[in-house]
This record gives C-alpha cells, sequence and structure tokens, in this order.
C-alpha cells in the first residue's frame, strides 16, 4: 500500500468558492511552498499575518496532488523541508515572505475576476530589512 505524503500549504478562505493559495513571484515564476513540518507553515503563516496579511489556514494535502496541482496551473511547486536552513537570498523567502508583497486588498474580488494583478506595498522601514529587499531587488 503506498503511504500518502502530506504536506502543508497555506490557504485563504479554505474550502469556499474565493478559496487561494499563497505564493510567491521569484525571478518571474509563481512559487507555491509545501512545507514538510506543519510547524514551519505556522510560523510563516504568523509572519504573513504580521504584515496585515489575511490570515491563511495550514492545510495538509497530498505532496503529489499538490505538485500536480502546481504544475497544471503553471506554478512551481518548492518542498520546504523541516528544519531547512537558506544558503541563499532566494533560499530566505521559503522560510519568511518578503517584505514587500503584493497588494492583498480586494484579493477575493481579484479571484472572482481571474485578475493575478495587485500593487505592491511596503510592510516595514527596517534598514536591514531595507537592505535586503535591496538586494533581491538587484537580482531582477
Amino acid at each position: 500500500m503506498t503511504r500518502i505524503k502530506p504536506v502543508h500549504v497555506l490557504l485563504f478562505d479554505a474550502g469556499s468558492d474565493q478559496e487561494g493559495i499563497h505564493s510567491l513571484e521569484l525571478n518571474g515564476r509563481t512559487v507555491v511552498l509545501l512545507f514538510e513540518d506543519p510547524d514551519d507553515a505556522e510560523r510563516y503563516a504568523g509572519l504573513l499575518e504580521a504584515q496585515d496579511f489575511p490570515i491563511p489556514s495550514v492545510e495538509a494535502l497530498d505532496q503529489e496532488e499538490m505538485e500536480l496541482f502546481c504544475s497544471q496551473a503553471g506554478y512551481e511547486a518548492r518542498f520546504v523541508p523541516a528544519g531547512f536552513l537558506p544558503r541563499s537570498e532566494e533560499d530566505r523567502l521559503l522560510i519568511a515572505p518578503p517584505e514587500r508583497n503584493m497588494d492583498v486588498t480586494g484579493w477575493k474580488e481579484q479571484v472572482a475576476a481571474s485578475d493575478p494583478a495587485g500593487e505592491e506595498r511596503s510592510t516595514t522601514t527596517d534598514p536591514e530589512l531595507e537592505a535586503f529587499r535591496r538586494s533581491l531587488e538587484g537580482l531582477l
């Protein structure tokens, strides 16, 4: 018997018609994080909440199904193993959301209209984070 390997993803309005999945834009790719450890997913959700995002729920889903969903949607599924330690600036985004995010105001209406557009907004003025943001922008 094949054992289902769960991963943990961040969903907004889980189970509703307006359900959305948290993703990142990395170098022109839309990346969905698949956390092995539910505590890592919960921590990431808390960091999003601290940036005034709607509060996502952490949902355990089958890894293969999520990878298939991402592939069909044109997204990149990025597995984040338990105990993950970043080795690059991009890797850091797998354990903490970026300082600048797409504007989530009206995201439900955007989902309903299938409009992925949004405006970026700054959520903090911490000098260290600002330097990190500039270095990431330099990569683009």
